[in-house]
This record gives C-alpha cells, sequence and structure tokens, in this order.
C-alpha cells in the first residue's frame, strides 16, 4: 500500500516537474517575442527619425495589451486550463511577430502591431495558476519562483535579436520567432497537460472579475507587483535606449549588458519565491523594496561605467528579481486556490502597466532634462513609500 502511494507520488511529482518545465520555456518565448521591438529601439530610432519621447513610446507600447490582456486571459485560464491558453496565445502572437517585421519602415504601422505584439505578454497570467495548481502550498513560492525564470525570455531577446538582425535582417528574425511560437504551441498542446486537482469555474467571467476586484489582497499585491514587475519589464525594454543615449553603448553592448540585467533579475526571482517559502514573502519583499531604493539613488547619481553603474544595474535587478519571486507566494498564502487565476491576472496586469509607464516617463525627462536623474528619484521614492506601506499593511505577516 505504501509503496502504491509513493509510485502515485512520484509520478506526480514527475508530471508537476515536466509541466513547470514546460511552462517556463513557453513563457520564455513568448516573453522574448513581447520584447522583440525594445532591443531594436536605437535602429528604429535612427532609420525612422525618432525623437526620445516617439523611442520611448514605440519601446512601451507592446507592454500596454501585455499588461491589460492579463485581465480576461487569467479569467480565461481558470475556465479553460493552463495547456490550452498557453497554446492559443502562441499561436495568436505569431500575426503580430510577422506584421512587425514587416513594418519596419513605417513608424505608425510598428506602433498599430507592436500594440499587438503585446498578446505574448499575457502568458504570465496563463503560467501562475497553471504551475500553482501542481504543487502544495507550500511549495507554491518554489513552482512560481521557477516559473517566473522564464522572464529571461526578455535578456535573450535583448542578447539575441541585435545579433539575428545583424545576420538575417529584421524579417527573418521575425520569421524565425513565429516559426518558434508555432513549434511551441504544438509542443504544449501535445506534451503539457492541467493538475488533475484543477477544475474549471464555468461561471461568467465579469462575476470572477468583480469578485477579484472586491478582494483587498488584490489591490494590496498589485501596488507591490507593479512596482517590481513593472521596475523589471520598464528596464527590461528601455535600458538599451538609456544605455545607447546615457552612456553611448552600441545597440549590441547595450543588449547584451540589457541581458546581463534581465539574468540577474531572473536567477533572483526563484530564490524570492524559494525564500518566501522559508521565511515568508513580506520579510522578502522589504528587502527588495530597500534594496531598489538603494541602489535607484546610486544610479541617480549617474557614476561612470562599467564600474560602478554596471554593478549597481546588476543589483538592482537582482532586488527587482527578489520582490517578482516574493509577491505571488503572498498572493498564494491570501488568495483561495480557486481564485488564484483572476487574481493573478489582475496582478499580473497592474505589475505590466507598471512597466508601462516609467519608459514614457523616462523618455520625457531625459528629453527636456538631457539627463535620467529624475527619474531614479522617482524610483526610489516610490520604493520608500512602498516598503513603509508594506510594513502597516501587512503587520502580523512573515
Amino acid at each position: 500500500m505504501r509503496t502504491g502511494n509513493g509510485e502515485r507520488t512520484n509520478r506526480r511529482s514527475g508530471m508537476a516537474s515536466r509541466n513547470l518545465t514546460l511552462a517556463t520555456a513557453a513563457f520564455a518565448l513568448t516573453f522574448w517575442v513581447w520584447n522583440l521591438i525594445g532591443p531594436l529601439s536605437h535602429t528604429y530610432s535612427e532609420h525612422l527619425g525618432l525623437s526620445p519621447t516617439q523611442t520611448s513610446i514605440l519601446v512601451a507600447v507592446p507592454v500596454l495589451v501585455g499588461s491589460l490582456g492579463r485581465v480576461p486571459v487569467g479569467t480565461l485560464t481558470d475556465r479553460h486550463g493552463g495547456r490550452s491558453m498557453f497554446t492559443v496565445i502562441c499561436f495568436v502572437s505569431i500575426v503580430p511577430t510577422f506584421l512587425v517585421g514587416v513594418s519596419a519602415s513605417s513608424y505608425g504601422l510598428l506602433l498599430l502591431w507592436g500594440f499587438f505584439l503585446g498578446i505574448a505578454g499575457t502568458s504570465f497570467a496563463v503560467g501562475i495558476p497553471f504551475v500553482s495548481s501542481w504543487y502544495e502550498a507550500g511549495r507554491r513560492g518554489f513552482a512560481t519562483g521557477v516559473f517566473g525564470t522564464g522572464m529571461g525570455g526578455t535578456a535573450l531577446s535583448a542578447f539575441f535579436t541585435p545579433r539575428l538582425v545583424e545576420g538575417l535582417g529584421v524579417f527573418l528574425t521575425h520569421l524565425l520567432m513565429c516559426a518558434a511560437l508555432a513549434a511551441m504551441g504544438v509542443v504544449m498542446w501535445s506534451f503539457s497537460r492541467n493538475a488533475p486537482s484543477w477544475r474549471p469555474r464555468t461561471e461568467p467571467t465579469w462575476p470572477r472579475l468583480k469578485e477579484g476586484l472586491t478582494l483587498k489582497a488584490t489591490w494590496q499585491n498589485s501596488l507591490l507587483y507593479a512596482l517590481v514587475f513593472g521596475g523589471f519589464v520598464a528596464f527590461s525594454t528601455y535600458l538599451p535606449t538609456l544605455l545607447t543615449s546615457a552612456y553611448a553603448f552600441t545597440q549590441t553592448d547595450a543588449g547584451m549588458r540589457t541581458a546581463g540585467f534581465a539574468i540577474a533579475a531572473v536567477v533572483a526571482r526563484p530564490i524570492g519565491g524559494t525564500l518566501s517559502d522559508r521565511i515568508g514573502p513580506v520579510k522578502v519583499s522589504l528587502v527588495s523594496f530597500v534594496g531598489t531604493c538603494v541602489f535607484a539613488i546610486v544610479l541617480a547619481l549617474h557614476p561612470p561605467a562599467e564600474f560602478p553603474a554596471g554593478f549597481a544595474f546588476v543589483l538592482l535587478a537582482i532586488f527587482l528579481g527578489l520582490g517578482t519571486g516574493s509577491i505571488f507566494a503572498l498572493v498564494a498564502r491570501l488568495v483561495e486556490p480557486s481564485r488564484v487565476g483572476t487574481v493573478t491576472g489582475l496582478v499580473g496586469a497592474a505589475g505590466g502597466l507598471g512597466g508601462y509607464f516609467p519608459p514614457l516617463l523616462m523618455g520625457v525627462i531625459y528629453q527636456v532634462t538631457g539627463a535620467y536623474t529624475l527619474g531614479f528619484v522617482l524610483l526610489a521614492a516610490a520604493c520608500l513609500a512602498v516598503a513603509l506601506y508594506s510594513v502597516r499593511a501587512f503587520r502580523g505577516i512573515p
């Protein structure tokens, strides 16, 4: 009898690991696609004669749909399951990826199709409830943290996209990404499975959204996640522009350094999730906010590259990554499993929106002042304010 139970446990553990691996891979690819425009911002800016503000708008546009789209996608995941939704997002994302690739000579068309490119960024709201349902409560911080390493797709994009464009050109690079999306869609449909404990929620979407919006935990975690994940997204998409304008790096060199930033945040995310399981998500989040505040102040002083500026960017990424791992562990602690998909969509949307506005603000600040100092000061102030709020709001929660 014990042997039978042990075999079932091992089989479930193996299935959980396989689905976590597949979901992370799909997340990484769709996040690469979501960030196709940012690493090429310097090319578009020079080719189309864009101002800093126009460039920041172009970079930020995909973030909008990738943010707001997480709300309906989260509720659709509650209804249809992660397997179906991952498959659909991979296939649907092929269309805007292709159209962005053929629109490099038109700013208006890049804005239009870049807007729909944001569909790829909604995959986050699929993966969190999908992997959470495979793990018991005490392991969900680990599971969501590992899944969150898929945000390293932004690092892959920052590093490889400029190089692929240099070797293949813009069109063939985007065509290659279309093929990768198609292959991933087939893989997710063929090999991923929803957890045995998962059950579809069949009630209408709006009541579920309304229910999620009435939860205090939704708004609290949205605030926290808008800061840390928004900060990660903002830097992942805008850092190539910042480094080429403020430090005169080439597009390829800026992409390599942006990849390093993203990798540091990606590595820190599962650490944040695992630490949250052990010492509590609130403590880890506070470390994230305070650390981000400190290094935002350092960067506001415009230190020289590579040291200490490069070192400060890496540490900033690590602290942001810890927060992205801890906050969904807090969601899993505060929200019952049947509502996780809906709440994840809402919190994820807030996080994405948190990454939408900073590039726009940074572009305006640089165009007006010729420096990014004020932007980093505002980030430091926001981190300090959220840290103080968290101490009060989550008193008694580790």
